[in-house]
């Protein structure tokens, strides 16, 4: 069983290389579903992980359909993760009708080779999921991470499980969100998946022993300087006992 954690930091890289991971997903801006990190954390990770780091190829949140400004950032952003030595990049691209983009797809995959290519979500909002394993595969990805087009994978194990049959080997299904202790028995069981992808999260207190109360998050409500958000290196460990039960 491939293990994949999504992580928002450094401390969190280290926790999943701790936790015995077999490759990270790193992301910045969790909020949005992540967006591409800097090219210090990723300079950052990369010298001080040894498990296969993946980044995120996304300039921004909210849909997967980009103008030529934000495509121009894409392919930069991928030129830097060549340089920094990632092994993989994460993205996707959709046309305004919910297909894959399948032009400029292609284009960052020939650009980003050869680190590996994975579609990321965007997968799970196009209009025909078996169109879009095809789109895919054409594109050159080399896997796809989904939830079977819900909020949730345990929610969409049945088309998780179809599109693993059609795919043939012929590109990875790795599930992914909503991942966790008590859903990924079901999960693998019914999918016979053989990579997973979730977050492991754990948080920790700030060691900041001044505190201004008055405010959270920068003003934003949901934020807050003073729980930071981290992974769980025990959950890592006890999902992959779990997950390879199964197999």
């Amino acid at each position: 069983m491939t293990i994949e954690i999504v992580v928002y930091n450094i401390e969190s890289a280290l926790k999943a290389q701790e936790g015995g991971a077999d490759r990270i997903e790193l992301c910045d801006n969790p909020a949005e579903g992540g967006t591409t990190p800097s090219y210090g954390t990723i300079e950052n990770v990369r010298q001080n992980v040894s498990l296969d780091v993946f980044v995120m190829i996304r300039p921004r949140g909210g849909d997967f359909h980009y103008s030529g400004y934000e495509f121009y950032s894409m392919k930069r952003d991928i030129d830097q993760c060549q340089k920094l030595s990632a092994d993989g990049v994460v993205f996707g691209i959709l046309n305004e009708d919910g297909t894959i983009d399948k032009k400029r797809c292609k284009e960052l995959i020939d650009r980003a080779r050869p680190m590996k290519v994975t579609c990321h979500r965007a997968f799970d909002m196009t209009r025909d999921p078996f169109e879009a394993l095809e789109d895919c595969i054409e594109a050159g990805f080399d896997r796809i991470l989904t939830a079977g087009q819900q909020a949730q994978a345990v929610k969409g194990v049945g088309l998780i499980a179809e599109l693993i049959k059609k795919a043939d080997s012929r590109i990875a299904i790795m599930p992914g969100s909503g991942v966790n202790e008590d859903t990924v028995k079901e999960i693998v069981s019914k999918t016979k998946t053989k990579e997973i992808h979730f977050s492991a999260t754990g948080f920790r207190e700030s060691a900041m022993t001044y505190k201004n109360l008055n405010i959270a998050g920068m003003g934003d409500d949901g934020g807050s300087e003073f729980k930071l958000r981290t992974v769980d290196s025990k959950r890592i460990r006890q999902m992959r006992e779990l997950a390879e039960k199964i197999n």
